[in-house]
């Protein structure tokens, strides 16, 4: 019997639907090891502004349309009045990402200092958490612990949690340079995006547990996006070719999850592919290769799904 080509593609589109479906209702399926919480846990997801078309009015209804408990933004005081209007209007809670970029640590940290003030101490609506990028890769220990120091003291004194983020160019860039933060200064709390390690170390992180398992340990914020070997990002995380991947990141977000539920603590969660050039693109155009609103929402429902 004659197999065409158009045979063949749909045979194709077939099987690849299979897989990809088999593979979402796999990591949709409850999490039984952080099954039962403890008192006081929640899950709160935030949606990204980050790549999003059009106003932060705009953004926000988007986000509580479809499923969100929040959004995180990075602070800007120039858009604080529609942002908090917006807010109020949508039911929706806030994290702020707050950051320096001066390459020289006085200046940096001076931003630094004046940025987060500025996020926390308005007449506004409260922030649920600040997740900062903070200090440089290439300052010198010492310059860099001056972040983490201010940090913990301000987030006492305001009540409001401030998060260093495990982000390429920053301090915490990578598990070995973030391994001597994490074990001299125990009140360090992280954002964990650990696609940034995947992405600096070429690997799994497979043969540094024990860097991994401290981060987890600190860990109260999430940034979901999916690393690999060779990028920050894999194209689709629904993608078959993606599963193993995939499922990596899943079991280090399990523990944290884990941790939070034993624990009865609130965990917060961003859903974090980014737009171009975070993106693969089709190549001469800058299209992107998918949806990045499709794809943050499918790690939310997945992330709902697997852990409520």
């Amino acid at each position: 019997m004659g197999y065409n080509r158009r045979d063949f593609i749909g045979a194709g589109m077939i099987a690849t639907t299979a897989s990809f479906l088999t593979s979402m209702n796999a990591f949709a399926l409850p999490n039984i090891i952080s099954k039962k919480a403890a008192e006081g846990f929640a899950l709160k997801i935030m949606a990204p502004y980050w790549g999003f078309q059009g106003s932060v009015t705009d953004f926000c209804k988007k986000a509580k349309q479809d499923g969100y408990d929040g959004i995180e933004i990075l602070w800007s005081a120039q858009i604080a009045d529609e942002l908090f209007n917006a807010l109020k209007q949508y039911k929706l809670e806030v994290g702020f990402l707050c950051r320096g970029d001066e390459p020289v640590p006085a200046t940096h940290f001076a931003t630094f200092q004046k940025v987060l003030k500025e996020a926390i101490e308005h007449k506004y609506q409260k922030p649920l958490y600040i997740n900062v990028h903070s200090g440089k890769d290439f300052f010198k220990y010492e310059d860099n612990k001056k972040f983490i120091d201010f940090t913990v003291q301000y987030a006492k004194k305001t009540g409001v949690p401030i998060y260093h983020e495990t982000h390429r160019s920053r301090m915490l860039y990578s598990a070995p340079a973030s391994l001597r933060y994490l074990e001299e200064n125990p009140d360090l709390r992280i954002t964990l995006d650990i696609s940034h390690w995947c992405n600096v170390s070429e690997s799994l992180l497979e043969d540094q547990p024990a860097t991994v398992e401290l981060a987890i340990s600190r860990t109260d914020h999430i940034h979901s996006r999916v690393g690999h070997e060779q990028g920050p990002q894999i194209s689709d995380p629904r993608a078959p070719e993606w599963q193993t991947t995939v499922a990596a990141h899943f079991a280090w977000w399990d523990k944290v999850v884990a941790i939070k539920k034993q624990q009865g603590k609130v965990l917060t969660m961003l859903t974090e592919f980014g737009p171009p050039t975070y993106m693969p693109t089709v190549p001469f155009t800058n299209v992107p290769i998918a949806d990045q609103w499709a794809i943050n929402t499918f790690m939310m429902q997945i992330w709902k799904k697997r852990y409520l």
